[in-house]
């Protein structure tokens, strides 16, 4: 099994073993349907990747960080439970699960399951969005949409899509729900590798918002801001961003 046909098993047999967390805590409240999930999903993926790859270094959000990727040629970055909020809301569909490859400064591999909506997209195949409406969408968390989208939004004349965690919101883009997610709230590695290597298989425009090069494997994961869209939206979305 190559990394690209790993990422892409671990990212749905963790969404799969999501939902029946999901199932198992129906009756449960919100945060302990939370909890499980995280802890669940992270031990399943530490333990597989230990499995399947143990020469390699492994960075998840649910885990300690320990130093010893920072000199790993070979480093999974993975959140188990992107969107715990929606995870806990019963019917929502708007979580994922990132699975990403991180290699001598690249990231080479990387898939984002969808598991409420039965799909994972993984690398190196992912096919490109359909053709683009009229009016550019601009997809924004569903509480806090940050002013930098709104700009992007009004600078567009564009509408805005609310949805959930990061990596639905890129998914959204490669599906042809929305044409463009900027974030400048404050991620994490974990938060958009997967996404952003999904979101690159299938052509689409990936950089920090000022235009600069998204470096993963970093001594502080901290990765404060993400822009992810159409190839043909960057220049107009840099203009505002940048």
């Amino acid at each position: 099994m190559n990394d690209h046909e790993l990422a892409a098993r671990l990212a749905s047999d963790a969404g799969r073993l999501l939902l029946a967390v999901r199932d198992e805590l129906a009756g449960a409240t919100a945060a302990e349907r939370k909890s499980a999930g995280d802890k669940r999903s992270h031990d399943f993926l530490v333990e597989a990747l230990a499995a399947e790859r143990p020469d390699d270094a492994v960075l998840s959000e649910e885990g300690i960080d320990d130093p010893v990727r920072l000199a790993a040629d070979r480093v999974w970055i993975v959140d188990p439970l992107d969107g715990t909020r929606e995870f806990s809301e019963l019917g929502r569909g708007d979580w994922a699960v990132h699975v990403a490859l991180w290699q001598s400064g690249e990231l080479v591999a990387g898939a984002v399951a969808l598991p409420a909506q039965g799909i994972t997209l993984a690398t190196p195949h992912v096919p490109a969005p359909p053709p683009a409406p009229s009016q550019p969408r601009i997809v924004v968390s569903r509480t806090r949409p940050p002013a930098i989208a709104l700009a992007v939004r009004e600078h567009l004349d564009g509408n805005l899509v609310e949805m959930g965690s990061a990596g639905a919101k890129a998914a959204s883009i490669v599906q042809g729900l929305a044409d463009v997610y900027v974030h400048a709230g404050g991620q994490y590695e974990w938060d958009n590798a997967a996404p952003v290597a999904v979101a690159r298989a299938a052509g689409l425009h990936t950089s920090r918002i000022d235009g600069s090069r998204l470096e993963y494997n970093r001594r502080d994961p901290l990765l404060p801001d993400v822009l992810i869209c159409r190839p043909e939206l960057a220049d107009a979305v840099l203009a505002v961003t940048a």
